[in-house]
């Protein structure tokens, strides 16, 4: 049987889906209530669970094979700058399964980290240097979410090396599509772009927020790219931290135009310069994976806007 914890979140009612369409034996864990979740599968065992509570670890991990950890106290930048203690926190959701993990004597445990795990002086200009793995040391990643990750990643490496746990470790980069959080404060640039336009176009403002002065980047991944390279990686023999990004760099004020063009307007933006912004420039470096597993994520960002953009607009 196959865990995966944060399945009513988005990349976790993705993965669930994935693999449940596949014929495995599913067991599906979120915090929040069952009616809450994202996606839903009727063919898996869906539970309940605090993970954060050693026996509600156990209780989940009971009887299982493979662990996908995927639950986090997470969102987009307006939600891990305002919200740093509770991210933090999931530091005992990644202890409690390790823990449950090395008892039950599980075949594989993977963990979903992140690219806030970046060193920010390595992210400080537009045009940045695509992030490889040593980048994340000398250590200053983002505050509160950040060093979480990057400390349940080291947990994670020493669980492997002394009491054997064979630990995966992916670090996503800006992961987005539909089926997701597209409002009320955890969503990200993606699908907040989307909505924005969306609502712009419905209610005929002409106007879009755009937060900081869009000359941001990054790079965003879809979400069939993410359970694709999940899934690689679980089945893999790779254990060291490894990018699952797409390497295809954006500003956001080109997010915001390949999206006016997807819903064929053109609106004028207004810049708060006071919202929360991140760091200046972030990309994947896809030189290890594509070394490993002779793939990388290839979803254009066009493709996966697209799909995305229909989505939201649906939801708006």
């Amino acid at each position: 049987m196959i865990l995966v914890t944060g399945a009513g979140g988005f990349i976790g009612g993705h993965l669930v889906a994935d693999l449940v369409a596949q014929g495995e034996d599913v067991r599906s864990v979120d915090i929040k209530p069952i009616s809450d979740w994202y996606q839903v599968s009727s063919e898996s065992d869906n539970r309940r669970l605090d993970l954060k509570d050693l026996e509600s670890a156990r209780s989940a991990i009971n009887g299982v094979n493979q662990v996908y950890n995927l639950a986090a106290d997470m969102g987009g930048m307006g939600f891990i700058e305002n919200n740093k203690a509770d991210c933090m926190l999931s530091v005992l959701i990644n202890t409690n399964l390790l823990m449950a993990s090395r008892e039950e004597n599980i075949d594989s445990f993977f963990f979903s980290s992140t690219a806030c795990v970046y060193a920010a002086g390595k992210q400080k200009n537009p045009t940045v240097e695509p992030l490889k793995e040593s980048d994340a040391y000398p250590a200053e990643p983002e505050d509160g979410y950040g060093w979480e990750k990057l400390f349940s990643e080291r947990m994670c490496r020493h669980f492997r090396e002394d009491f054997h746990v064979p630990t995966k470790i992916a670090r996503y980069h800006n992961v987005y599509g539909p089926l997701g959080t597209y409002d009320g404060g955890r969503e990200k640039a993606p699908s907040a772009i989307c909505r924005k336009v969306a609502l712009a176009v419905k209610n005929g403002s002409g106007e879009i927020e755009i937060w900081g002065d869009g000359e941001q980047t990054r790079s965003f991944t879809y979400i069939s790219d993410c359970v694709k390279g999940t899934k690689m990686l679980q089945g893999g023999n790779y254990f060291d931290p490894i990018n699952l990004g797409s390497s295809e760099l954006v500003s956001i004020n080109q997010l915001v135009s390949i999206v006016e063009d997807i819903a064929g307007v053109k609106l004028d933006r207004k810049y708060n310069l006071s919202a929360p912004q991140g760091v200046r420039g972030r990309n994947s470096d896809n030189t290890l994976i594509k070394s490993v597993f002779e793939w990388e994520p290839n979803t254009s960002l066009i493709d996966g806007m697209q799909e995305t953009y229909k989505w939201v607009y649906d939801q708006v």
